[in-house]
């Protein structure tokens, strides 16, 4: 199922769906959709879907919320676990929204929807929900939450306050001696920060020190002794605050059945709500439900297409064909064509609205395609290879309930053999019963369709004057591939036309309505830029013709002298004379005598090029004794 959602393109409408949902139980119910095999139960999902858009368009978006964590909060309620506050606070939101939901659900019954009668199943729990309300709020227990706590508090806060009315006059009556004017709190106690020298002068604790040293901060006597008292009433307050939390989170234990009930309910009007915001924004219809075999489209639209660019489709199978064959030139539709059928007969299946005017569309017990390139880089399959992989899958699953899409029928192989393959298949098909429709360019194909009962021809309309496709698609007529009339529009030769027309049909004869369009000239070649090769170096090259140790006659003069070095990059050599080495260009010299037929292959020419003293030189750094030294040729 994952590959043929892939392949029509029902992923895409999946995510599109979930975004529309706000429950992350509703957004996994909407990825793992598959078609309703009951007729009952997929009619009562159109209505639903049908009922939503009613009341989305007639009374707006109903409060419905994500409820994050309350299923979880009930169960630790449930095991005897303490809510936070927080928790607390968000229970108290998810009533709310089950009480403004309940009252959505109210006032939508005077449209006499059956769905607004789902608000019996809302309990909004009164009595919790109040309790929750008064007695938490702002992210804290209220003071008025019980009369113990309310008097813990008030007393707490007559301690604080007389706690700093003593700081305040010990600062007062000790200006010079201390660093501030004002009292601090620290570690939890009141002091006032006393410069060192007059530690003395306060009477109290020490309670810290400044990071210098030199200011001291003291919790004074006649303060501290209301922080034992202040501690203890902190504690009571504690202890009642966790009484309170512990009797509320009893409380949502003791509704955890009803709780649960609301969070389904929820959760599943979220997943119907999502399916008619769905259909609002592909302005989608209720199909009409069948298990005939027979299948109507009035002005279908692929889903994810936009309105507005999309020429309606008019399709219909099942009553006196089972069959469709669609042919017609490239970018022309057809696979557009062939995936709207499918996909809104998927959709239909899945209890959605279909982007049509009017639908009517049967159960199929699988949808099956065959769309696409099909190579597997995995499995080390080609396309082709691929393809009939998938092709004998169909063919295995096909039965008479099944609807199939076949896009580029026998493609991808020698011409003849794919045609053979297309018309084996469609014998198949034939015989499972099942509903069919698949693309081709094959004539022969065309012609099979023609001769069976069964199945139909079709083509996708093409506008040979401005060559381009009209994406309407006419049952009952076999299209043409149009590809000489569309080569010969853009302005391909005559010569070329004939050459293709002698190659596919033995003849080089142009129809009528194509010599008026042909073009007589030949192909005006256009300029490009010309490659820039490497130059190589002639003199250079030549000059590589003479060795080392070449015998050479040097002109004009014809010496006889040796090459003792060869040629740099401008073709000059240097040649070893009876009394002196000169440099020379290789074209005033001419082999006399090879080197390799004067000296054996690993003779040391230092021998004859270098001095004595050179040599002695070489010999001592080969063997270790010199790190360094420049050695010198002769001139």
């Amino acid at each position: 199922m994952i590959q043929t959602d892939k392949r029509l393109e029902f992923d895409k409408i999946k995510k599109k769906w979930a975004e529309l949902a706000l429950t992350e139980w509703a957004k996994e119910k909407i990825m793992n959709t598959v078609p309703c095999m009951s007729e009952n139960e997929l009619t009562a999902m159109q209505r639903e879907t049908s009922e939503a858009r009613e009341l989305l368009e007639k009374n707006g978006n109903p409060p419905l919320v994500p409820l994050n964590g309350i299923r979880e909060y009930i169960q630790m309620a449930v095991k005897g676990d303490c809510l936070s506050i927080l928790q607390l606070e968000d229970m108290e939101k998810a009533l709310v929204a089950v009480m403004r939901l309940k009252n959505y659900l109210r006032r939508s019954k005077q449209w006499e929807v059956s769905l607004a009668y789902y608000e019996e199943n809302l309990d909004c729990l009164d009595n919790l929900k109040e309790m929750l309300c008064q007695q938490i709020r702002n992210g804290r227990i209220d003071d008025y939450a019980s009369k113990d706590l309310k008097s813990f508090r008030d007393e707490i806060e007559r301690n604080e306050r007389s706690m700093k009315e003593k700081a305040d006059a010990v600062i007062r009556a000790n200006k010079e001696s201390l660093s501030d004017h004002f009292s601090t709190l620290r570690n939890g106690h009141i002091c006032i920060p006393v410069k060192k020298e007059y530690k003395s002068r306060i009477k109290g604790n020490v309670i810290d020190k400044s990071s210098t040293g030199g200011t001291l901060f003291i919790e004074p006597t006649s303060v501290g002794k209301y922080y034992e008292t202040l501690q203890l009433l902190r504690i009571y307050e504690e202890n009642e605050e966790y009484r309170i939390l512990y009797c509320l989170s009893a409380m949502v234990a003791d509704a955890a059945e009803i709780l649960e009930q609301n969070i389904n309910m929820i959760e599943k009007l979220d997943f119907i709500f999502s399916k008619g915001k769905l259909s609002l924004e592909y302005q989608g219809v209720e199909p009409k439900i069948n298990t005939k075999r027979y299948i109507q489209l009035e002005d279908g639209r692929h889903p994810l297409m936009v309105p507005s660019e999309c020429v309606p489709l008019q399709f219909e199978i099942g009553k006196s064909f089972d069959g469709v064959v669609i042919t017609g030139p490239n970018t022309g539709g057809k696979t557009v064509a062939i995936k709207t059928v499918a996909l809104n007969c998927l959709m239909a299946q899945c209890g959605l609205h279909v982007s049509c005017k009017r639908a009517e569309i049967c159960m199929n017990s699988n949808f099956l395609c065959d769309i696409g390139d099909g190579q597997n880089i995995a499995e080390n399959l080609s396309t082709f290879s691929a393809h009939i992989v998938n092709l004998l899958e169909i063919l295995k699953e096909a039965n008479k309930d099944s609807l199939i899409i076949m896009d580029e029928l026998g493609s991808g192989t020698d011409p003849t053999e794919g045609m053979g393959i297309a018309i084996a298949t469609l014998e198949e098909l034939q015989k499972s019963g099942a509903l069919f429709l698949v693309t081709t360019h094959y004539p022969e194909v065309k012609q099979y369709a023609d001769k069976k009962s069964r199945i139909e021809n079709a083509k996708m309309a093409f506008d040979k004057e401005s060559l381009k496709p009209l994406y309407q698609l006419i049952i009952g007529e076999a299209g043409e591939s149009c590809a000489f009339y569309i080569a010969g529009k853009i302005g391909m030769p005559e010569e070329m036309l004939k050459t293709a027309m002698k190659a596919a049909y033995g003849k080089e004869e142009i129809p009528g309505t194509l010599k008026q369009v042909v073009s007589k000239s030949h192909l005006q070649k256009s300029k490009m830029p010309r490659i820039q090769k490497i130059r190589t170096n002639k003199a250079a090259q030549r000059g590589q013709e003479f060795h080392l140790g070449d015998s050479v006659l040097v002109y004009p003069d014809k010496k006889i002298g040796i090459v003792c070095q060869t040629a740099n990059e401008k073709g000059v050599l240097r040649v070893q004379m009876a009394n002196k080495k000169i440099w020379i260009n290789h074209k005033r010299i001419k082999l006399h005598v090879a080197a390799e037929k004067l000296y054996p292959d690993d003779y040391d020419f230092s021998i004859i090029f270098e001095s004595v003293k050179n040599r002695k030189l070489r010999h001592q750094i080969d063997r270790g004794k010199m790190i360094e030294e420049q050695i010198v040729m002769d001139d």
